[in-house]
């Protein structure tokens, strides 16, 4: 994918994102950036657990489900600058962005790009298992073999025992997982000013692949306020933990996000 490939059209919203709730004057729109491997669907059962006034959207990277066919993206700016592009058009109303693992380094990126472009545009960051940009450990797991790879994803908690054994989803989802793994362990951040938005890292307590001293530089990366919050589980804490995580996505937005949405039943 080039730089040509990933101009602003009329197309590059639908492209890029599946939008799982819609509201006729949202309060906020919640944009949601998967791990490596993963698709926007990851988000959909999201949908059952948000109040009313929010918007849900999962961003759909090429190379899986519906964009099987395309090329995968290995450079972030290439990346970023898509979704970016994807984003602006919601930007009448208040965003916030979310990722998970590889998704929390794009999502920031993301963020730094449209608050360069407007201060305001962002309410608030979420990132979501993953350590600070420059306090990630040295990985290769991309030259590692198809097996060894799979096996990460496996260990890690993100695929299902019936997926996993399965050689023909194994032959499908490969290719995209390694391209993300690429695109995550070559990430080197460029140097900037912090984030104008808020930013708060999750992360579960048994997380093997970050700690809480390896979360809490995010705070580096903003002048506007960080917090941090555990939950109990591994890697994939978001997925038992679901009900707890919206929670805490919808207080600290109405921290940063006022006013409240009608009939938002929050603290």
């Amino acid at each position: 994918m080039t730089a040509s490939q990933i101009a602003p059209s009329a197309d590059t919203t639908a492209a890029w994102l599946r939008q799982f709730v819609s509201a006729p004057d949202p309060w906020v729109r919640l944009i949601c950036f998967p791990h490596a491997g993963g698709a926007a669907g990851f988000f959909r059962p999201w949908r059952d657990h948000l109040p009313y006034g929010v918007e849900l959207y999962g961003v759909q990277y090429p190379g899986r489900i519906d964009r099987i066919s395309e090329a995968c993206v290995e450079d972030m700016t290439l990346m970023t600058a898509a979704v970016t592009s994807a984003v602006k058009p919601l930007a009448g109303r208040p965003i916030a962005l979310f990722g998970h693992s590889l998704g929390a380094v794009i999502a920031f990126e993301v963020a730094r790009r449209l608050c360069a472009r407007r201060p305001a545009a962002v309410g608030r960051l979420f990132v979501s298992g993953r350590s600070a940009p420059g306090s990630r450990r040295p990985a290769d797991m991309h030259q590692a073999s198809d097996d060894v790879l799979w096996s990460e994803l496996a260990r890690l908690g993100g695929t299902k025992s019936q997926i996993s054994d399965d050689p023909e989803i194994k032959r499908v989802f490969l290719p995209a997982l390694r391209s993300d793994y690429r695109l995550d362990e070559n990430y080197e951040p460029s140097p900037g000013p912090p984030l104008s938005c808020p930013v708060t890292a999750l992360l579960g307590e048994c997380d093997s692949e970050v700690s809480v001293a390896e979360a809490q530089p995010w705070g580096d990366f903003t002048s506007a306020g960080f917090s941090l919050r555990t939950f109990q589980g591994g890697h994939f804490y978001l997925t038992e933990q679901l009900p707890g995580v919206i929670a805490e996505i919808m207080e600290r937005l109405a921290d940063s996000v006022p006013p409240r949405p009608p009939g938002w039943a929050g603290p």
